[in-house]
């Protein structure tokens, strides 16, 4: 048992350091959240399976860009994740709804809490259906506001018996702690935290409340702070830079910088896969 450990490990360290090779150009496909229909993503590897899975929550921004393609970060994520063995599923939340891109808007248009939660379970559920995926193996990974989602979608759920298997783990990229810290957070399932120390978007200083607060009632949970990071450093496609008017910002101002710190996200591809594969 050690040395498949071992072993495992030893390939995911090779994985790390090789160059990606291009994903699959992906599948559309759709599936249910109650009455409302979800068209998502889906990245799977070679073969028939059947594989462990990853659910994709996209932040703010939406998944796409104004060509309706996937945003490179995910398909960078993508690529990065069928290589290693997983289908990969990214639903559109907000395209479903309708909603264009929230980074600005205050409002509370679509609710982490609750629609963004209802998605993952949906998408969950799809993917337990489906032969070519390992139902006991399927993990939420989550950016900014949809690392919010994932935290939400972790927590205890008292009385709740689905008569399928949960989540298996969880990777949530700088979310916004605040509220969940405010609320008591724990988790029922291992979660691992990425932040930057820089994040002025997101209070790393929030996240490191929550966790300890969460000690003794909670799975296990990790919180990685990279030093000097800021929002988006896993994305190769933006260089840092200051927005403004932006709807929250650690100090209200709505400035906000964002952009790639090349060893956060040289570690995160590392240690995100290592994490999933438990």
């Amino acid at each position: 048992m050690r040395f498949a450990f071992v072993a495992a490990l030893a390939a995911l360290t090779l994985w790390a350091a090789a160059p990606a090779r291009a994903a699959s150009t992906g599948e559309a496909v759709e599936f249910q959240a109650g009455k409302l229909a979800i068209k998502a993503m889906l990245f799977k590897p070679d073969g028939p399976g059947p594989f462990p899975a990853v659910i994709g929550m996209a932040g703010c921004e939406g998944l796409n860009n104004s060509s309706g393609a996937l945003l490179t970060r995910y398909r960078d994520w993508a690529e990065r994740l069928e290589k290693a063995g997983f289908a990969t599923l990214f639903p559109d939340s907000l395209g479903a709804r309708g909603i264009a891109n929230q980074c600005r808007n205050r409002a509370s248009v679509l609710h982490t809490n609750r629609e963004r939660v209802a998605d993952a379970d949906a998408a969950r559920d799809w993917l337990q259906q489906q032969p070519f995926i390992k139902p006991e193996h399927i993990s939420l990974v989550g950016w900014a506001n949809g690392g919010i989602a994932v935290l939400w979608s972790v927590r205890p759920h008292i009385g709740e018996n689905r008569g399928k298997p949960d989540f298996r783990s969880a990777v949530a990229f700088y979310p916004g702690c605040n509220r969940l810290e405010a609320t008591a957070w724990s988790a029922r399932v291992p979660t691992l935290i990425l932040i930057g120390s820089a994040d002025d978007w997101a209070s790393a200083r929030k996240c490191e409340k929550m966790v300890a607060n969460a000690r003794g009632r909670s799975a296990k949970v990790t919180l990685v702070v990279y030093p000097g990071a800021y929002h988006d450093f896993d994305d190769a496609k933006r260089p840092v830079q200051m927005h403004t008017g932006n709807a929250f910002s650690v100090d209200g101002s709505g400035r906000v910088h964002t952009g790639l710190n090349a060893s956060a996200r040289a570690d995160a591809f590392k240690r995100v896969p290592q994490w999933l594969a438990r």
